[in-house]
């Protein structure tokens, strides 16, 4: 299959930063650890926020503990609809209205009529689709809960970020490699593994391999036994990735 979403150029990795604002497993002392998930990147063409965590008080304070200016944000991606990653939105929007809003069309009726009455700009993913320069959603994927996963453009691979990898993990990146023919470089955010065995865990780290992944930042969802095993086969190539995390790359 003839990638579909593929530049002529990319972001230049050095350049580029992932804050993980709000995570449960904790790693900057003096911030709030809180089941779910959200972080803030920078250097794209537009500063985008993936997700916003469960509670909007310890979203606001991580992203100002982190000197995170919630003004500059341009851009929210929610990947689904459940509560531990757009339960921070309302309180976000009281502080920054001016931003875009990339939802799953699947969200319901009711969520999306309630920032359209609001006035903000909110666009509804089906297939793939361009954000900004580089960054790509995966397009709504999964049959029972439905998700949308990041995917970001660089000179050394694709940084690809979920929220709970709900539609399976290996799935995601099986769908991102028909997506964008270039090597995955890091896949970072919840992997969903907390209720698998041990024996499915190593399974999926073995397609993890098969697929070329380089770089691993386990958090939310994962599990401590899929974030151990991962830690376990990957290294010094595994991020440990919690609220507070600033990601910058060589």
């Amino acid at each position: 299959m003839k990638p579909a979403l593929k530049e002529a150029t990319s972001i230049t990795l050095k350049n580029l930063s992932i804050a993980v604002v709000y995570d449960n497993n904790p790693y900057k002392e003096g911030l709030t650890a809180s089941w779910g998930f959200a972080c803030v990147i920078k250097g794209a063409e537009k500063t985008i926020l993936f997700d916003t965590g469960g509670k909007g008080a310890v979203l606001l304070n991580n992203m100002q503990q982190l000197g995170i200016d919630l003004e500059e944000i341009d851009i929210v991606i929610l990947s689904h609809i459940h509560g531990d990653h757009v339960g921070g939105l309302d309180t976000f929007l009281k502080e920054n209205l001016d931003v875009t809003i990339y939802l799953p069309a699947t969200f319901p009726l009711a969520f999306k009529e309630s920032l359209m009455r609001a006035g903000i700009k909110t666009l509804e993913v089906n297939k793939p689709v361009r954000i900004c320069k580089d960054v790509y959603s995966t397009g709504v994927l999964g049959s029972m809960i439905k998700e949308q996963a990041l995917m970001i453009s660089t000179d050394r691979g694709l940084i690809v970020i979920t929220g709970c990898a709900h539609p399976g993990i290996v799935n995601i990146l099986m769908t991102v490699q028909k997506l964008n023919a270039d090597k995955i470089f890091l896949v970072m955010g919840g992997f969903h593994l907390e209720p698998m065995p041990k024996s499915k865990v190593e399974e999926i780290i073995t397609n993890f391999r098969k697929l070329g992944v380089v770089l691993v930042g386990p958090c939310h969802c994962t599990g401590d036994l899929g974030r151990r095993m991962f830690k376990e086969e990957y290294g010094k190539d595994f991020l440990d990735v919690g609220v507070g995390r600033l990601i910058k790359l060589p």
